[in-house]
């Protein structure tokens, strides 16, 4: 595939449509190092990259039960309950990718935060380009303190996201993308 048709092409897949089978050690080796391949003024890697295992998946998965039991009490149906305990392992791989900012730096903030946001979309474009699906989501639970703290984080690191990959089960939806004219304009100098 050339590349710009597989950037042209690139479509997320509801993690719930993610199956079996997903990247083996040696694809999911050559996706993250692909990801690494992003800009990040300064060298200073401002963020990490956590492969979760099926037995880590399972743990979040009950902690996440947990968590929502306790946030929602007795609205919490059991249908609700395995909901939440399934939502971190809904695909044979995933990633968690948290952001390391190094603050005070002389590399401001907002590019270590786009650093980690171009390795996210370089995970996806490598996991297309494998004939993978991904998705790439928050959720609450990226923004859940036992969460983190579950998977060695301090509460004031950012998970970026956990990025889904495995072999859509579906082809992906198409949805809407603006026309080029609204978001795109040409600037000159200033207006005389």
């Amino acid at each position: 595939m050339e590349t710009i048709d597989l950037l042209r092409t690139r479509r997320s897949v509801l993690a719930r449509h993610l199956g079996e089978p997903g990247p083996g050690p040696g694809e999911l080796e050559l996706i993250l190092e692909t990801g690494l391949r992003v800009p990040d003024h300064g060298k200073i890697g401002p963020w990490r990259i956590q492969v979760i295992g099926k037995e880590g998946q399972a743990a979040l998965g009950d902690l996440c039960a947990e968590r929502f039991v306790a946030e929602h009490g007795e609205r919490a149906n059991p249908k609700m309950v395995e909901f939440e305990r399934d939502r971190l392992q809904r695909a044979p791989v995933l990633l968690a990718v948290t952001a390391r900012l190094q603050v005070p730096h002389k590399i401001p903030e907002m590019e270590q935060r786009l650093s980690g946001g171009a390795l996210c979309m370089n995970i996806l474009n490598a996991a297309h380009a494998l004939g993978y699906g991904a998705q790439w989501l928050t959720e609450w639970p990226a923004f859940d303190s036992e969460v983190k703290g579950m998977l060695g984080h301090d509460p004031s690191t950012d998970i970026i996201g956990f990025i889904y990959i495995g072999t859509p089960t579906q082809a992906p939806t198409q949805r809407d993308r603006p026309a080029s004219e609204t978001v795109i304009s040409e600037w000159n100098g200033p207006s005389a």
